[in-house]
């Protein structure tokens, strides 16, 4: 799984005009499933997502989690990030799950998030959306689960 994580002032998704997730202060995650993925790479990414300290102290320093400040998250399906531009000008998405297994880790990502955090809305998945951001530094990190990772190099060998 891959995931870019933006810490955000607020953020919202609007489908057809309407919107359908929004949040606060707390984390934008944009999500895309691999073909490698498996379930442990749910758990571990839900688990990095909620402790990750990028949240400012006291002192300005970033030393504290989303769960420390009780901050949202807004978690919006994205397969493009696995997009593959090395060859040619339109990007391949080879390494992309298919829909099925894609909504399945999704929804299962929201659902390990939620036994951390009630603060978590959503997209909709495979929807045509408008996400807006307002991100905060900014701070944008980019998290690939070590074990599709290691499967996918593995396989390439």
């Amino acid at each position: 799984m891959r995931a870019v994580i933006q810490r955000v002032h607020k953020s919202r998704v609007l489908v057809n005009g309407e919107v359908v997730g929004e949040i606060g202060k707390g984390l934008n995650v944009l999500l895309a499933v691999s073909l490698e993925d498996e379930e442990k790479d749910v758990e571990w990414l839900a688990e990095k997502t909620v402790h990750l300290r990028i949240f400012p102290d006291e002192q300005g320093k970033m030393n504290r989690s989303l769960l420390d400040v009780n901050g949202e998250i807004l978690v919006v399906s994205q397969f493009t990030l696995y997009g593959d531009c090395t060859k040619g000008r339109r990007p391949s998405f080879l390494r992309s799950a298919p829909a099925e297994k894609g909504k399945y880790f999704y929804e299962r990502y929201v659902q390990a998030l939620r036994r951390y955090t009630s603060q978590v809305a959503t997209g909709i998945f495979g929807a045509m959306m408008d996400v807006e951001i307002v991100n905060w530094g900014p701070v944008t990190l980019i998290l690939d689960t070590p074990f599709a990772e290691k499967k996918h190099k593995e396989s390439e060998a």
